[in-house]
């Protein structure tokens, strides 16, 4: 809180330096020299409402920090923000495309910066980093350009959060009340196997997973594991007449979707995985049930929050390794940004309001309550103390990563993914076979 309060002052002494519009002023980047845009003899502008959408909903980890982040601008600004977040799944990813198509879009969005974003971006209906720089030359200044999002065209539109990474959460508890040691970065797939044997022996839920509603996680390791990080990022394509390319792509996405099957018939997920909700399976996690979840840097917060009084039972350690993937491989980057909406732009009152919003969100002092062992763009990084136990596990797991590599569901479309993920229970189930699953999400890429 006193990174916030101490933000706040220094944004409402900002104000007297022009940085927000007032009588037709442009802001510079908080902190910068503002150059010729400076008149220190106006007054802010009447107070704006933004409306602003992001997956800092429900439970996400960091819903305080954005919560206070949003305070502090709204105190320092005089402006108001209604705040239409929500936790991210393809539901709300829909939502958010929806808007877009009936010209309901928000005035500021942190979304997905991969293909997610492109009917948004094709259709013009966000502001290019590139042109908001005409007007604002210090926009996004503070980051790394190496590290922003390219769109198809060649430009940028999302000025980069938090990062994240993936990997696999253990319960050391559980663990040790079945005689199983925490993974380290030579943790094996066949290792792996042997421990979930000897988990549900012992009464226990090997992996906590919603196949139903978050399958994602297992399948993104799954196909790493039958590929190898170099071509990761590579996707299974079909030919004219829609039948799947038997190509090296598409040999590891079905062998990920049959060791995902074989996970399922080993009986390793809960009895009800194909019912459960995604917050289900990870309160198996947290208080005790099951040993293993895999899930990305967010839940850090999320465990600190909502489980506090387990916290020392919470490890960070490595998804099990096979094939070309040796366990220290992981999944990460920065795979979120802020855009600003054309709808936003166009508008006199809110141009500047967002443009500062987007400032503030992104700034050192902001950023810095939000990445603890994450990614980030920023120039100058983050500085951090104080860390946690998981945190510390986090940053120490870290240490012996070996690479790192983009999320491949990222790369294929919205709808390919939807198919993708929502046939997973039909394989695993027999109902449909890997093959057949991945041709009928590869066709709607």
């Amino acid at each position: 809180m006193k990174k916030n309060r101490l933000l706040a002052l220094a944004l409402a002494g900002a104000l007297t330096l022009g940085l927000l519009a007032g009588c037709g002023d442009k802001p510079s980047a908080p902190g910068s020299a503002g150059g010729d845009k400076s008149n220190s003899g106006d007054k802010p502008a009447a107070s704006v409402e933004l409306t602003v959408v992001t997956s800092y909903g429900g439970d996400d980890g960091n819903r305080s920090n954005y919560e206070n982040a949003v305070a502090s601008y709204e105190a320092a600004t005089g402006n108001r923000v209604n705040d239409n977040s929500s936790v991210s799944n393809e539901d709300w990813k829909s939502r958010v495309l929806t808007d877009f198509m009936t010209g309901s879009e928000p005035d500021v969005l942190f979304y997905f910066t991969n293909v997610d974003a492109d009917p948004f971006i094709n259709a013009g209906k966000v502001m290019s980093i590139e042109e908001i720089r005409e007007e604002y030359p210090d926009y996004a200044t503070n980051m790394k350009e190496s590290m922003m999002a390219v769109a198809s065209d060649g430009k940028h539109y999302a000025v980069p959060s938090s990062g994240y990474w993936e990997t696999l959460f253990v319960n050391r508890r559980v663990l040790s009340a079945c005689g199983v040691s925490i993974p380290g970065p030579d943790y094996t797939w066949d290792t792996f196997l042997e421990d979930c044997r000897r988990i549900k022996e012992a009464g226990y839920i090997p992996i906590a997973c919603s196949l139903y509603e978050i399958p994602h996680y297992w399948f993104e390791f799954a196909v790493m594991n039958n590929g190898s990080l170099a071509g990761h990022m590579e996707i299974p394509v079909v030919d004219e007449a829609g039948v799947l390319v038997d190509d090296p792509a598409s040999r590891k996405w079905i062998a990920a979707l049959e060791d995902i099957k074989d996970l399922y018939e080993a009986g390793y997920f809960p009895d009800d995985t194909l019912t459960a909700a995604d917050a289900e399976t990870v309160a198996m996690f947290g208080n005790g049930e099951a040993a293993f979840l895999i899930d990305g840097s967010w839940k850090l917060g999320y465990f600190t929050k909502n489980f506090a009084r387990r916290i020392e039972d919470y490890v960070v350690a490595y998804v099990p390794g096979k094939g070309q993937r040796p366990a220290s491989d992981t999944v990460g980057g920065i795979s979120m940004g802020y855009f600003i909406t054309r709808k936003a732009w166009e508008d006199p009152a809110k141009q500047a309001a967002a443009v500062e919003f987007v400032f503030h969100m992104t700034s050192e002092e902001v950023l810095g309550t939000f990445v603890t062992t994450e990614v980030t763009a920023l120039v100058n990084g983050t500085e951090t103390s104080g860390l946690s136990t998981i945190q510390q596990s986090a940053a120490d797991a870290n240490v012996h990563i070996t690479g790192l590599a983009g999320a491949v569901q990222d790369a294929i479309s919205g709808e390919a993914k939807s198919e993708l993920f929502i046939n997973i229970p039909k394989v695993v189930t027999g109902q449909m076979t890997a093959r057949e699953a991945v041709e009928a999400a590869i066709r709607r890429n």
